[in-house]
């Protein structure tokens, strides 16, 4: 069995928490836990930017610009329900450009699955390797389901991304399997399989000078999930079941996450993609580490070394 530890320090990288999509569905009280039971909610899509030695690296996409200039392709379910913004502002290309890095940088896209909320944005990347667990990518251009066929967009990757699918290799991360996404990089970027939510859907675990962050992906919706004392609201513990592959890994896999950060939480930090307090948090925790603009610089990246 092959374990994941810390072995050295990468010089340069920084990481970015980006929204790369604002989604305004009805029922705030029920969603957010606050204000009116019919205002505009608050859901972002949380994605991180990480600049390494070699070139940028994306975790997750949001939605693109293709969906911004196109918004019946996201379909009518999906617009009606969560009332997405649909700015260009928003998305991951408009952001990199803005934080004055050239988009055709990003060489790598390390999504957590491919639902279409999170991966609109690849084909604004059409240079980049897309590293996705090998189930997650079957589901999705398999569409086997109903419910499959609602959530992944095959438009979103109809330029035809140069895909790098990757299988569990045995390797561990503090118990949990572990599939190195980049492994011919200084970068540790991490895939995490957390099944349930989509078949193969993953968090994606970063090293970085203060620890790990972990990128959680839809594995939960709600940072009151994680407390000591769990608790969600009730708008969002009913998606989660209505929107879920398999409820029985999902559950599982968040009391496992529960449980890591209740054990390792100053080693870790958890975040999922919709929650925008989280997002605020880790913005402010950057900007006060790093004092530039967006909220959004991260730090120094520790590489990994394998043991027996």
């Amino acid at each position: 069995m092959m374990h994941i530890t810390s072995a050295f320090c990468v010089d340069g990288m920084r990481v970015h928490h980006l929204n790369c999509g604002s989604m305004c569905p009805l029922g705030r009280r029920l969603i957010n836990g606050d204000g009116g039971w019919l205002a505009s909610g608050h859901m972002c899509c949380h994605c991180l930017l990480i600049e390494g030695r070699n070139g940028l690296i994306l975790v997750d996409t949001g939605l693109g610009t293709g969906d911004v200039a196109h918004p019946g392709r996201l379909g009518t379910l999906f617009n009606a329900v969560t009332r997405p913004r649909l700015l260009m502002q928003e998305t991951a290309l408009h952001q990199i450009r803005e934080l004055g890095l050239d988009p055709r940088d990003v060489q790598h896209i390390v999504p957590t699955h491919l639902d279409l909320d999170h991966a609109g944005g690849l084909s604004d990347f059409p240079q980049a390797q897309v590293h996705v667990f090998t189930r997650e990518l079957q589901a999705a251009t398999a569409r086997a389901s109903l419910q499959e066929k609602g959530r992944y967009v095959p438009a979103q990757w109809a330029h035809g991304p140069k895909w790098a699918e990757h299988g569990v290799s045995g390797e561990r991360w503090l118990g949990f399997d572990a599939i190195r996404a980049l492994p011919d990089t200084d970068e540790e970027v991490l895939l995490v399989p957390l099944t349930g939510h989509t078949q193969g859907h993953c968090g994606v675990a970063v090293r970085t000078a203060d620890g790990w962050l972990l990128h959680c992906g839809d594995a939960y919706f709600y940072r009151g999930e994680m407390d000591a004392d769990p608790h969600c609201t009730f708008g969002l513990k009913v998606f989660q079941n209505l929107v879920q592959m398999d409820g029985v890994q999902r559950r599982a896999n968040q009391q496992r996450l529960h449980a890591l950060k209740q054990a390792h939480g100053d080693e870790v930090t958890l975040f999922c993609a919709h929650d925008p307090v989280e997002l605020a948090q880790l913005q402010r925790k950057s900007h006060g580490q790093h004092g530039r603009v967006n909220g959004a610089q991260g730090v120094r990246g520790n590489g990994t070394q394998r043991a027996a």
